[in-house]
């Protein structure tokens, strides 16, 4: 069948109020993947659920998101974006409705999975759309629009969720998506136009999508609960990461050897798609890893109350939202290595800065390397996906945003899992040193608490909470050192990526077995 020649691009007003409601969909999916973490305590009092089952209301969603995440390419060829869109939508918010009436701690995972799996196309559909009605100049400015809505989302998520829990309820956590919902269904219903793809149709390769779905539940399964049963000393986990390997290979080895594949092959043979992936998933880890450690580290060592967390790390979003707006002027000006390489250099100093933190600081260091790090995470943003999608053929773009979305949400997941495994099994190794020192016979100790009683309980007490509060320090500065060493070694692939011509579009790489 010949291909269709692409529909006419819409009129600006038009193109506007596309994208007004098509943030609005990715921002909403977004909000929730972080806007109930602080509302867990009041969740797990109304549904008297142990600490370890109402865990299970972040992972379900987590996990039916990212398993669902690949169907939305083959679903929009299948079914069209407008359609699949609208869908989603109408089910992402009928479900967080009865997220906010859910009666059992039952109803409330169930009522989650069905949430993750209804919104699990919104943020790769979101992206494919924003491409599409935009000329290829504008891709820069509209991809810095579109990591706007994706990126904010989880940066004001626990502001958000910390005020309605404490002046309203837990539950409207939930229902501040049912305005976004409807008028974001009620929009693009008006607006949206038909896109590439909805004309065409392809067999859908069961098998694939289920060994897919299979090794990225699994996956995160592994992630999320390795930590809380100690990783392979449980049975459950070493299942979970069997699944995920058996799964792994099925999926890659089905691939290669089936005519129609779940996903294309030739999404890989780009090297631009390949290497705008892999810088994908550091930053990724970097921007959800980050929000992982500082947020807890802020309220267990230094008693900030949730609202305070989330005004000192506003200034993160800001330096993000700010770098995103003018990188998307300068994308089609500025060689996008030299973008990359500057974001990557100020994520490191950030990074840098971070693990240069203490006790006895002040915010101000915590404000000016969070606003550094949301600088350089902006100005990374747009051109690795710029790249990602600079030569791809519009028949591949469904794919390859649902692809993209699902690396850059598993860097975060493992870099998440990472740093909590180390801080936790760091802080035991650092405090069990500390302790070494507490004896009647060590000089240091007798030179600078002199009037330390050790027979004395509470005194021994309230020496043993300030070893806790050090090691766990020392565990979070050394966490923030793992990530500078990750921004050195990703730092080498910017020199891989093919440079844009003076005058002209991305020139079309040679196939990544040609580069290495």
């Amino acid at each position: 069948m010949p291909a269709l020649p692409p529909p006419a691009l819409p009129p600006p007003a038009r193109r506007r109020l596309i994208t007004l409601f098509t943030l609005a969909g990715a921002f909403m999916t977004q909000l929730d993947a972080t806007i109930a973490n602080v509302a867990l305590p009041h969740m797990q009092a109304a549904t008297a659920a142990s600490r370890e089952q109402i865990a299970w209301v972040l992972t379900s969603y987590l996990v039916m998101a990212a398993t669902f995440t690949p169907l939305s390419g083959w679903l929009a060829q299948r079914f069209g974006r407008k359609r699949v869109f609208l869908v989603s939508v109408t089910g992402f918010t009928l479900a967080s409705a009865l997220c906010g009436a859910a009666a059992t701690l039952d109803q409330l995972i169930a009522f989650r999975l069905l949430q993750g799996m209804m919104g699990s196309a919104l943020l790769p559909l979101s992206q494919a759309i924003m491409l599409d009605i935009n000329p290829p100049e504008k891709h820069g400015s509209a991809m810095a629009l579109w990591g706007i809505g994706a990126v904010i989302g989880p940066i004001i998520g626990p502001l958000i969720g910390g005020w309605l829990t404490e002046d309203y309820s837990w539950r409207w956590v939930f229902y501040i998506n049912l305005p976004i919902g409807i008028a974001t269904f009620t929009g693009l219903w008006l607006v949206l136009g038909k896109g590439h793809g909805e004309e065409e149709s392809r067999k859908l390769d069961v098998f694939g999508f289920i060994m897919l779905g299979l090794c990225v539940a699994a996956l995160q399964l592994f992630l999320d609960r390795g930590q809380i049963k100690d990783w392979f000393a449980s049975s459950e986990i070493w299942i979970e990461a069997a699944l995920a390997l058996v799964a792994l290979y099925a999926f890659t080895v089905h691939s290669l050897t089936t005519r129609h594949p779940f996903v294309q092959p030739a999404l890989f043979a780009d090297r631009n798609y390949l290497i705008g992936n892999v810088l994908g998933f550091f930053l990724g880890g970097v921007m959800y890893g980050v929000m992982a450690l500082v947020a807890p580290m802020l309220s267990d060592l230094f008693d900030y109350p949730i609202e305070l967390v989330g005004l000192t790390t506003a200034p993160r979003g800001v330096g993000t939202m700010l770098a995103m707006l003018l990188t998307g002027r300068l994308v089609n000006r500025i060689d996008l290595r030299l973008l990359l390489a500057l974001g990557l250099a100020l994520c490191g100093i950030s990074l840098g800065m971070m693990a240069n933190f203490s006790l006895a600081m002040d915010e101000r260091l915590l404000i000016v390397s969070g606003f550094v790090q949301g600088v350089g995470a902006g100005i990374m943003f747009v051109p690795i996906t710029t790249i990602v999608f600079a030569t791809l053929g519009p028949a591949l773009r469904n794919e390859g945003a649902a692809f993209n979305s699902l690396v850059r949400n598993i860097g975060g997941a493992v870099t998440i899992s990472l740093l909590e495994t180390l801080t936790v099994r760091n802080e035991a190794r650092v405090h069990a040193r500390l302790v070494e020192g507490l004896r009647p016979d060590n000089p240091v100790l007798a030179l600078t608490r002199p009037d330390l009683d050790f027979a004395l309980p509470s005194a021994m007490a309230r020496l043993d909470g300030e070893i806790a509060r050090q090691a766990a320090m020392v565990s979070y500065i050394d966490a923030f050192w793992a990530l500078v060493v990750a921004s050195l070694l990703v730092a080498p692939l910017v020199a891989l990526i093919r440079l844009r011509p003076r005058g002209g579009a991305v020139a079309a790489p040679p196939p990544i077995s040609e580069a290495l």
